[in-house]
């Protein structure tokens, strides 16, 4: 005799697994934005428009339509394979940008890469992120939208109702089945109700397995985000502008970041370093002495009296406080030629940014160590070395952290995900060419014989487990 329930589940699973998969065919452009943020944002600007590592998407795809799709695929997918078999688009490709390898991505459906073909086309149109325009720019992003046909998650609630409505159907169907059974055996048939259905033992098994699997997925997912969320974006405690200092004077990142070429950690540049330059540099282009006066606080240097404060990790509040109110106070008067009201105004309210910049729960004083918002912080189980890196590798800092010469404020730019480390340990090739490397002696005759064309990161043991946990 059937088992009703069992049956209606099984049908129910073999229909939603058929429809969430067709579902999945369908371009989205939602999925396409988290496919490029996770795959393509490293290397390529988010303008669909600018050069980066790679070139500007938006144009660059518009020069493959001369051939076929399943090319442009391919290329997604392993672009190094394309350019060995010698395809004109890939090999005009490789020439301009070698010896940047385009990481590979396997893996991409071609419906995951029409949806970030769609995301690109949206973002570089303008349909998607553009300036607002009224209700025409509203109707473009709702046509760019269109292009994905219904939202997946409409639809995907749309079959499962759909699904339900088709169980009820069959529990009926089912019903009359199993009464015509039990008539022709004689037997008295009570048909169950829809509420002993669902709460039958069955039923509440799957429930409380569908809550351990969602429940088991989330858990993991977030675990894996823990600490590493692109595009994180905190406050700092005082406005520095790499833009301003990376990118308009062109101060190299290892001057101020300068464990990067001689340790694990880039290091967090002290305070002195500072100085270097705010010695004489006292008055920012954008925030006058509100932002430098914190880094004199920080460090107890008097501007007044260009000289450093003796003892003072040792002065009240209130000392600290007269010491550069006075400087902000001399600094307005300077410009406008008298202290009123609205200066005596300005020199509190930034007195009061210093205290609240400066201090934290248990650093209860102005005097001391600036407190930075870490914004890149790998898990404890992951080994990092910015020298090995940096030195040995010859990595630029924006392989990694992106075009950090055009941030005002910095943010997480690249995923920082296993997956994407290991990838580019496969496709960077090592520059064979310093002496880090001459212990590889069977690799370097094989470059010379010519029967080898490079050496990636994974060929000198890049990808084993133990070089990156412990």
């Amino acid at each position: 005799m059937f088992k009703p329930f069992r049956y209606i589940l099984g049908v129910f699973m073999f229909l939603l697994l058929g429809a969430m998969t067709s579902t999945a065919q369908d371009v989205d452009i939602q999925l396409g934005q988290k496919l490029f943020r996770a795959n393509c944002n490293s290397c390529h600007n988010k303008d669909m428009k600018s050069d980066l590592t790679g070139p500007a998407l938006g144009p660059s795809i518009e020069a493959w339509s001369e051939f076929p799709r399943e090319d442009l695929y391919a290329w997604v997918r392993n672009s190094q394979e394309l350019i060995a078999n010698g395809h004109p688009r890939a090999v005009e490709l490789w020439n301009a940008y070698k010896p940047t390898v385009m990481t590979p991505n396997p893996n991409l459906t071609e419906s995951d890469i029409e949806s970030i073909f769609a995301y690109i086309d949206g973002v570089y149109s303008g349909a998607i992120g553009g300036p607002p325009a009224g209700a025409a720019a509203a109707a473009g992003a709702e046509t760019a939208s269109s292009g994905s046909g219904v939202n997946r998650t409409y639809l995907v609630f749309g079959v499962v109702f759909v699904l339900l409505i088709l169980v009820f159907i069959l529990w009926n169907i089912l019903g009359k089945l199993r009464e015509v059974e039990a008539s022709q055996d004689g037997v008295d048939y009570q048909k169950s109700t829809l509420k002993e259905l669902f709460t039958s033992k069955s039923a509440i098994g799957l429930y409380v397995l569908a809550i351990i699997i969602c429940g088991s997925y989330f858990t993991v997912n977030r675990a894996v985000d823990l600490n590493r969320q692109q595009d994180y974006q905190p406050e700092q405690p005082i406005k520095f502008s790499h833009e301003t200092h990376a990118g308009l004077h062109k101060i190299d990142c290892q001057y101020c970041h300068d464990g990067a070429r001689r340790s694990k950690h880039s290091v967090i540049p002290a305070t002195s370093t500072c100085m270097n330059c705010h010695k004489a540099i006292r008055k920012g282009s954008t925030y006058g002495t509100a932002e430098i006066t914190k880094i004199y606080a920080s460090i107890g240097y008097d501007p007044l009296k260009d000289a450093y404060i003796e003892d003072y990790e040792d002065l009240s509040q209130d000392s600290v406080k007269a010491i550069f109110t006075a400087w902000i106070e001399d600094q307005y008067v300077a410009d406008q030629g008298s202290m009123d009201s609205k200066g005596e105004k300005l020199v509190q309210q930034q007195w009061n940014d210093i205290v609240s910049s400066l201090t934290t729960d248990v650093k209860p004083n102005v005097q001391g160590a600036i407190p930075w918002v870490r914004i890149h912080n790998l898990p404890d189980h992951v080994y990092f070395s910015h020298e090995q890196h940096v030195s040995a590798g010859g990595v630029a800092c924006q392989t990694c952290h992106g075009a950090i010469e055009e941030m005002e404020v910095v943010k997480q730019h690249s995923p920082l995900s296993m997956g994407w480390c290991i990838n580019c340990h496969r496709e960077t090739q090592v520059d064979f060419n310093n002496e880090y490397y001459k212990v590889y002696t069977h690799y370097h005759e094989e470059i010379k014989a010519g029967t080898r064309g490079g050496v990636t990161v994974e060929d000198i043991g890049g990808t084993e487990c133990q070089k990156c946990h412990y």
